[in-house]
């Protein structure tokens, strides 16, 4: 039975709109993803936005908890039901039906389709609602019906808000296979089990705390698909499931050992990890050290961390990719697409990491050695630094040492990267503001955007807000603020291309144009007062012409990169200015100098083909079907718009073009790099753009001639290069005359050096003496400036470097560290050279005697 499908059916048959899964990153600033299947109808409960025509949906809501207030992470792997990724079946009523219809329903699709057994469904309501506990009684006996408190059956979005009482149903997985003292209704073991959740959203708490019925209540409900899918197939953990166990299996083939419940808690993790990376890269989340791309990053590193410990050594959660489309990919056709390309970043991202989690792991256990309670903060930073540990990862393998971290040290040296990473997370547009959208678009609606026609447009002012996004009747000189025009020709940042700017002649400066829940509105600097209801003459800037050129350019930089590269390439993200744009996409590794020619070059011919531009507005099957590119994560109506350049370039897309490619003049491609594992970056300049650049380099060119002194560029780099070459060749005759043998004591079959080296590198000098010795320990010293230079190394002798250059850089007034083989360090004091040599040779003596 496919209980997905049977649920929206259920749903749709009691007159609800299937809606399809939102993206796992929501509209909304204060979430990093969608954490909940109400998620995405949000706005609508909380009145931010007019209900919709039907006020009846349903949906199966993709959902991550993996960060922020929602965080299960810790949890995954050690118990039976928690994931960071899972799918909720939810119904929703926005002011519609309410607990009557939302209990009648959840108990035929139960008992009716999925036919659960009667006898083993439980159900709970909050102590205070008296007209739950009857309704459910016309399904259930009241020795079934269980009341508890706030904690367990009361929800609130937040400290206020909608909220209301909840009614859970449990399900009984049997006292035979759980009998711990928390299996009993209510309690936290996993006999009675919750599968469905329903929330009677009644009340508007205020500030105070006071409950104010709502004028229309609403329900919102969410039925965990993992849970339904294990019970309906007997199994006692999800884990258990097919949901999960084809992946446990091949993981089990590719390291060659049986998976066992009891101590397999690295299988789970990884099942439970992999299915999140895939999902994550599938729709355009890349690997990163910032926000959304960080969490992905530490997942799949706490995935391989349990491979290690399985006994991986090579990068092998690449290889679970195809049995996750297989499982997932019928009902989301996007895995099927990206399967590729997510392969290829997975493979990336394991590969860097396994070559640094073996040193990673040394570094830990040693300082685990010499720790007895708390480990230390700076180490735990250097293992996030410099070897990719994420915190919660050090964190797991603390807690099998029975070790407490200083979170306090970790977190000073984090401050900088964490607020990085937090200004990642901020989002910007419809979440950032709420204002008084909803009178606006319930009196208005949606304006009108005519931009694509008309570059300059008379208009109504229909509204004006402060900056603070409240309404005002009017705006004085010399204030900023926003204004809703009834048409308007300006274009709203969308899909990377930025939001227009001109002017509303006579009254303001538009500086710039976004969109907020639906409503085209333009920031504006006011020159002279504006009023609600003025005709005004909106001009868009002559700036637009410029951005038209790299919008266009990017849609045949898309398509060429499609040919040239593979179909692999999906875009990552975009930027288009009027001076730039800048395009990412999936790709393992960087492009070379001769397919960046050929690309600039097929651009460039597109271009010369005075190529009309052609725009139809269809149904999206219709555009689907006509192989128009989507961009995962946008928001697509019924109807779309495709932009199509012949066949160069087919895309879905609202933005604003050129009528011809011609019009683009040049395309210049000014730089490739990397953004992520996997993902890669290309910026170009067209237009007006291209033609600065060039004369930029033009310029640049006749500078170097003059450095060279000759017109001849290339002629005068290759004689400097000539006589660079001469230089180093008799620097290092000079260096070469100047070395000085250094010859090592010996203490109980080691060499033994402590020494000051005048010249050459003291690093180079350390390896050229283990490979004159079969047992060596060395520490070198060389000044630099007021500095000294510390270098130990050890080899196949018991002693540590890391160890000594502690012992010894504090009495030059420095510090430094390294490998038990190689340690360095660096010292202030010059004068107490002499002293630290002699404390050197003693301390190696005494630990070598």
């Amino acid at each position: 039975m496919d209980i997905r499908e049977e649920y929206l059916k259920f749903f749709e048959s009691k007159n609800h709109d299937r809606i399809a899964s939102a993206p796992l990153v929501p509209d909304d600033a204060s979430l990093l993803f969608n954490n909940a299947g109400m998620v995405p109808f949000k706005s609508i409960f909380t009145g931010e936005i007019p209900r919709p025509a039907n006020p009846r949906a349903t949906s199966c809501q993709t959902c991550l908890r993996a960060g922020g207030k929602h965080n299960d992470l810790e949890n995954v792997g050690h118990t039976a039901r928690h994931h960071t990724f899972f799918e909720m079946l939810g119904n929703f009523s926005f002011g519609n039906y309410f607990k009557e219809e939302a209990i009648d329903y959840a108990w035929e699709f139960i008992t009716e389709v999925i036919k659960l057994p009667v006898d083993k469904l439980w159900v709970t309501v909050h102590e205070s609602d008296d007209e739950a506990e009857l309704l459910w009684q016309k399904h259930v006996s009241k020795d079934r019906i269980l009341r508890l408190g706030d904690d367990d059956n009361f929800w609130q979005m937040g400290d206020t808000g909608p909220c209301g009482p909840c009614s859970e149903i449990f399900y009984d997985q049997g006292a035979e296979n759980f009998s711990g003292e928390e299996d009993y209704l209510g309690g936290d073991g996993d006999r009675f089990l919750e599968i469905w959740n329903l929330v009677f959203m009644q009340y508007e708490k205020s500030a105070d705390g006071t409950m104010t019925e709502l004028p229309k209540p609403s329900i919102d409900t969410g039925m965990g698909l993992e849970r339904v899918v294990a019970i309906k197939e007997g199994a006692l953990s999800n884990y258990g499931s097919s949901l999960f166990m084809p992946i446990i299996v091949d993981v089990q083939k590719l390291i060659g050992k049986e998976y066992e419940y009891v101590s397999g808690a690295s299988y789970r993790v990884i099942a439970d990890h992999i299915r999140t990376t895939v999902f994550l890269l599938a729709q355009g989340i890349n690997f990163s050290n910032e926000g959304r791309g960080y969490v992905l990053r530490r997942i799949l590193r706490r995935a391989v961390r349990h491979g290690y410990l399985l006994g991986f050594r090579e990068a092998f959660m690449y290889k679970l990719v195809d049995t996750v489309v297989e499982i997932m990919g019928g009902e989301y056709d996007y895995l099927t697409v990206k399967a590729t390309a997510v392969k290829e970043q997975i493979e990336l991202e394991e590969a860097r990491f396994f070559k640094t989690i073996e040193s990673g792991i040394a570094l830990f256990e040693e300082e685990v050695l010499s720790t007895k309670e708390t480990f230390s903060g700076e180490v735990a930073f250097k293992l996030y630094d410099t070897f990719g540990f994420p915190l919660d990862l050090t964190e797991d393998m603390l807690k099998g040492k029975n070790l407490k971290l200083d979170s306090a040290k970790f977190e000073e040296l984090m401050l900088e990267q964490r607020t990085r990473a937090k200004a990642a997370w901020k989002g910007s547009g419809d979440a950032d503001t709420h204002g008084d959208f909803k009178e606006l678009l319930e009196k208005f609606g949606e304006n009108t955007f005519v931009g694509y026609e008309f570059m300059a447009h008379s208009c109504k002012v229909q509204a004006l807000l402060d900056e603070n996004f409240k309404s005002v009747s009017s705006l004085s000189p010399d204030t900023k603020g926003w204004v809703l025009l009834d048409i308007t020709p300006f274009y709203a940042e969308s899909g990377g291309q930025t939001g227009d700017c001109g002017e509303l002649e006579g009254f303001a400066k538009v500086e710039d144009t976004r969109k907020f829940f639906g409503l085209n509105l333009s920031q504006i600097s006011v020159i002279d007062e504006l009023k609600i209801g003025t005709v005004v003459d909106a001009k868009v800037d002559i700036s637009r012409n410029e951005i038209t050129k790299h919008h266009s350019a990017t849609h045949l930089l898309h398509a060429i990169l499609y040919d040239v590269l593979g179909d692999h390439i999906s875009q990552a993200g975009s930027l288009v200015e009027s001076d730039r744009l800048r395009f990412d996409f999936s790709h393992p590794k960087a492009l070379t100098q001769t397919e960046l020619v050929e690309i600039e070059t097929r651009v460039n011919n597109d271009v010369l083909r005075a190529i009309p531009a052609n725009t139809q507005v269809m149904g999206i099957e219709d555009a689907k079907n006509s192989g128009a590119k989507a961009q995962f994560g946008e928001k697509y109506g019924d109807e779309v718009r495709v932009v199509s350049f012949d066949r160069a370039s087919v895309e879905f897309c609202g933005g604003v073009h050129v009528d011809n490619t011609a019009n683009i003049g040049s395309f210049i491609i000014t730089k490739e790099s990397g953004v992520s594992a996997g993902v890669r970056r290309i910026e170009a300049v067209c237009g007006q753009a291209a033609y600065k650049y060039f004369c930029e380099q033009r310029s640049l060119v006749k500078e170097v001639e003059a450095e060279v002194k000759n017109l001849d560029v290339l002629a005068g780099i290759s004689r400097l290069k000539s006589n660079i070459a001469e230089l180093k060749t008799e620097l290092k005759e000079a260096q070469e005359s100047s070395k000085v043998e250094i010859t090592a004591n010996e203490i109980n079959g080691v060499a033994v050096v402590v020494e000051e080296l005048a010249s050459g590198d003291i690093k180079e000098k350390i390896d050229e003496l283990k490979n004159q010795n079969e047992k060596l320990c060395a520490m070198l010293f060389q000044v630099k400036g007021d500095k000294v230079l510390i270098a130990a190394g050890i080899k196949n002798a018991d002693a540590k470097a890391g160890d000594w250059i502690k012992e010894i850089a504090p009495i030059l007034g420095g510090g430094g560290g390294g490998r038990p083989d190689f340690a360095q360090a660096g010292g202030k004091d010059k004068t107490k050279l002499p002293e630290a040599k002699v404390e050197a040779l003693k301390f190696i003596t005494e630990v070598l005697s």
